[in-house]
């Protein structure tokens, strides 16, 4: 699959973005033809079912039409579980991979495709990029994938308890969510090891290669760059924000946390809450959890977790940026400052465009739902900041979505995993003109 990718992809006149979604497209329907052979499902599933569940690995989601566990055999488990592999760390990362095992040349075209994949500004040293991305997520899978045989084989057995580890671990790192038990995690709302290992595998993935590189090479917080600074604060403080609010919305609630001992109570709470943010596993019902918890959980789906990671929504850097923004104006201040370091007003419009765009495409994404559909609209909203966010939490409506309304969540996954602008860039042409006209002032607010 990855030799047609890249075979495609050299010989097509587009540019790196449209070649970039379109290796996405690719892998999404080699996965849904792969998912509907006979040996992949253990009863007849139909076409959109298959689509929309490849879309689901391959974008990272996580939402699924059908039980994962009971619907696919052995053989179609390990399609979604590759699937989530190629979306997770980067098709075109795998594609220039299979071309430097071949002894191929990487020539211009290829770095910037890789360039445009890793959301890079430069060109130099992105062969080396890839070999470490590639060999850091097989050896943090690995560890994952480790620890959990250490809960899961005695369990399960040799053979169902490596495989559930392996898949789980794959699933954990590229925040995909997809678990091989029809009530997700549930089961194991109280367990320390399940809790902490998924939970730091999802975290760091979220967190991103880059960042990672930059903790191992620098050491020192001082140090960092400052994405890497924003990003170990950010991560650590919407995290204990998130826990405690999740805590102190559900403990009341008799169907998700009320009835569990204290221990079980935050293990849940801190797990949900950090989950939330574009993971997807989950070990309380989401479905049972109250508006409050739906509604300011739609708002981690739409910040989302790191740039140049497994993660999608708009990204914890382009919130952040723009909170000090609206500071900065409202103080009068003529810079945005932080760390010492003033953002560049690209970086800014940049940020007020990715946020825009998600705005717009999820009011019209919830907008034809709300026609389409007869759910609550709490559920409805729910269902396109978790696509879009490409989390894969779920109040329990996806299954019952009609088809328009399953093409309409398959496009939202594919949009939040190539990203708003991405998408946008799709759409447009880079036009250079040399022209300035005057300026006059327009009243707003």
């Amino acid at each position: 699959m990855n030799k047609l990718i890249t075979w495609m992809l050299m010989h097509m006149n587009l540019n790196p973005t449209r070649k970039l979604a379109f290796s996405f497209f690719i892998v999404i329907v080699a996965g849904a033809l792969l998912l509907k052979l006979p040996i992949s499902h253990q009863y007849p599933i139909s076409w959109s079912d298959a689509f929309f569940t490849a879309t689901s690995a391959t974008t990272v989601t996580g939402l699924a039409v059908v039980d994962i566990g009971e619907a696919f055999t052995i053989f179609g488990q390990i399609v979604i579980m590759l699937l989530i592999q190629f979306g997770g760390t980067g098709t075109m990362v795998f594609a220039i991979f299979l071309l430097m095992m071949f002894g191929k040349k990487i020539g211009l075209k290829e770095r910037l495709l890789v360039q445009n994949s890793l959301n890079q500004n430069h060109l130099g040293g992105i062969i080396p990029l890839v070999r470490s991305l590639l060999l850091y997520t097989f050896i943090i899978e690995g560890i994952g994938f480790l620890f959990l045989s250490f809960r899961w084989v005695p369990e399960f057995g040799w053979k169902t308890g490596l495989f559930v580890s392996l898949f789980h671990s794959v699933s954990a790192f590229n925040n995909a969510g997809f678990s091989l038990w029809k009530d997700n995690l549930s089961a194991f709302v109280g367990d320390p090891i399940v809790n902490i290992v998924i939970s730091i595998l999802f975290i760091i993935g979220g967190i991103g290669f880059i960042v990672m590189k930059d903790i191992w090479k620098r050491k020192r917080f001082q140090k960092l760059s400052l994405h890497s600074k924003l990003m170990i604060v950010g991560t650590l403080l919407i995290n204990v924000i998130a826990t405690l609010m999740i805590f102190f919305l559900e403990y009341g609630n008799g169907d998700t946390i009320g009835n569990l001992s204290i221990s079980e109570k935050w293990f849940g709470s801190y797990f949900q809450a950090v989950t939330t943010r574009t993971a997807g596993f989950n070990t309380l019902d989401i479905g049972a959890m109250t508006p409050a918890s739906l509604f300011f959980m739609m708002g981690l789906m739409f910040i989302g977790a790191g740039s140049a990671s497994t993660a999608g929504g708009i990204k914890l850097t382009t919130f952040i940026i723009l909170i000090f923004s609206m500071v900065t104006y409202l103080t009068y201040k003529k810079e945005t400052v932080l760390y010492h370091r003033a953002i560049k007003k690209a970086t800014i419009f940049r940020s007020l465009t990715i946020v825009t765009v998600s705005l717009l495409l999820i009011f019209v994404a919830i907008f034809i739902l709300t026609i389409t559909e007869k759910f609550p609209f709490i559920q409805i909203a729910f269902e396109v900041f978790s696509s879009f966010g490409t989390v894969g939490l779920s109040t329990g409506i996806t299954g019952d979505l009609s088809l328009i309304g399953k093409i309409v969540i398959i496009v939202m996954m594919f949009i939040g995993r190539i990203g708003p602008l991405t998408f946008a860039f799709l759409f447009t042409k880079k036009l250079n003109t040399p022209i300035r006209y005057p300026e006059e002032e327009v009243f707003t607010g």
